[in-house]
Order: C-alpha cells, then sequence, then structure tokens
C-alpha cells in the first residue's frame, strides 16, 4: 500500500506545508499517516493568553490543541494519527526550553525508536518533515527534523525523503501585500526567511484541498498566530493554499529532477 507520513513537532503544523497532499494522496487512495511529537503546551490559552501569563494552564492548552488536532485530521483525511506525547518546548528562549520535560530536551535515541516503530508498522514510501532548521528555527521542529532523519536511517524504510519548504518569493510577496492592505504584521521579514527557489525540487498542485486546508486551519482557532492567514481576502487565502513545495532529500527510485508528485517513480 503506497503509504505518506510526515511527522511533525505541535497540533496545526500539519495544515500549512502538508494539509494539501494529505488531502490530496487521502482521496486517491494512499494511506495517510500523521505523526505529532509533542502536545502544543505553549501554545496561546483561553482568550489568547501566552505562557507564563496568569490564566495560562499548559494541562487545558494541550487539551484544547489535540481537540482541535482531531477536528483538523477530519478535515484533511488523514487516516492515522500518532500521538507521541512529548512536551512542547516553547520557541526559541522561552523558559519552557530548560524543561526536563521538553521535547527538545528528550531521551533523543528513545524518540528516534519510536518513530522507527511506526515506520516499521507503517512502512510509508514517503516521509515528509521540516529542514535542518526546522523551517524557521524552532527547538520542537529542528527536534522532529532530528528524530525522523535519524529513524529512517535506521530503518532504511523511506523510498523518498522530503523536507517541507515555503519559496522565498511567495513569503515576501505575502508579507508585502499584507502591509499593503493595512495589515500590520508586527514584524520585519529577514531577507533570507524562506527557501531559495533553486532549492525546490517538488511542487504539488493542492488547489482542489485549499477549502479543506482552509477548514483544517480554521479547526486551531485558539492559536491566533495559526491562524492569522485567515484575516486576508479570501482569494489570497486560496492563492497561499493552492500549492505544496518540497525539498526531496533522497530516494531510491528513478524520478524527475523537478516533480509534480511525491510519488513519482513509485506509480
Amino acid at each position: 500500500m503506497l503509504t505518506l507520513m510526515a511527522v511533525h513537532a505541535h497540533p496545526d503544523d500539519e495544515v500549512m506545508g502538508t494539509g494539501g497532499v494529505f488531502a490530496k494522496y487521502a482521496a486517491e487512495g494512499v494511506r495517510t499517516v500523521l505523526v505529532t511529537c509533542t502536545n502544543g503546551e505553549q501554545g496561546d490559552g483561553a482568550g489568547g493568553v501566552k505562557p507564563g501569563d496568569p490564566g495560562h494552564s499548559e494541562a487545558d492548552v494541550a487539551n484544547q490543541r489535540l481537540a482541535e488536532l482531531a477536528e483538523s485530521v477530519g478535515h484533511l483525511k488523514i487516516g492515522h494519527l500518532e500521538l507521541l506525547g512529548y512536551h512542547d518546548s516553547g520557541m526559541v528562549g522561552w523558559a519552557g526550553n530548560a524543561s526536563p520535560d521538553a521535547f527538545t530536551n528528550a531521551d533523543f535515541d528513545k524518540a528516534v525508536a519510536k518513530v522507527a516503530a511506526l515506520m516499521e508498522e507503517y512502512r510509508p514510501q514517503v516521509v515528509v518533515t521540516y529542514d535542518e532548521n526546522g523551517n524557521y528555527g524552532h527547538p520542537d521542529h529542528i527536534q522532529a527534523h532530528r528524530v525522523a532523519v535519524a529513524a529512517a536511517e535506521a530503518t532504511g524504510i523511506p523510498v523518498k525523503f522530503y523536507y517541507t519548504a515555503i519559496p522565498r518569493r511567495i513569503i515576501q510577496a505575502s508579507y508585502a501585500a499584507m502591509k499593503e492592505q493595512g495589515k500590520d504584521p508586527g514584524w520585519e521579514l529577514p531577507e533570507d526567511f524562506g527557501t531559495p527557489d533553486e532549492l525546490i525540487t517538488s511542487v504539488v498542485d493542492t488547489h482542489e484541498q485549499a477549502d479543506a486546508k482552509i477548514a483544517a486551519l480554521r479547526a486551531h482557532a485558539s492559536q491566533g498566530d495559526s491562524i492569522a492567514l485567515l484575516s486576508m481576502p479570501p482569494e489570497m487565502q486560496r492563492m497561499a493554499m493552492s500549492t505544496e513545495h518540497f525539498i526531496r532529500v533522497s530516494t531510491k527510485v528513478t524520478a524527475p529532477d523537478h516533480e509534480d508528485d511525491l510519488f513519482a517513480g513509485l506509480r
């Protein structure tokens, strides 16, 4: 059975970079597996309260985010959700980084063994995770990358291995559009933010899955940062959801240098 597995750090990470391929391939009869490493305790609490502020309950946040994840999984038709249950480390520099329970501080070999066992169980030909920097430097994304890569190497199971990517040109265009509409993002866009276009090997058309991705993003309503895109005009939302980009790290089958199907060479 053709199988796609994505290894993500938090509830909501499954939507933007892989939600389209999850929905697309599920509709084609591909088995889809989402591995979520943490419970998202360092997310926003009720009313947008931040970790460390009065009223923020990690237990309540985790319960809320896992419930939202279950709804998102339904919209994306993900066949199998595997929760590793690690504690969210928070963003770089947050107090949560120092917690011994944080995913970034977890026993690496044990974490690799958990993901390797899932690869043994599902036998995914295609595995997707983040790049070496976790796409934007989040400690849990970096740890998810390290664990997924090590599990793939230990098992030798994945035939094709990918990193998610957001083209720099798309990020710059979206940032400029928000500025033009008077929607101040509240941060300055680094010139090197995003993936250089020349590194991207795989572009998948997900325009037919845009509505499912938007619904999945709405499911994560407690996380204001995650749903900021939904404040943009509908046509811009759909444009942002209409393609997904990847860097093919390795393949054991012959496939085009530039492909439009993660399963190219496998079917």
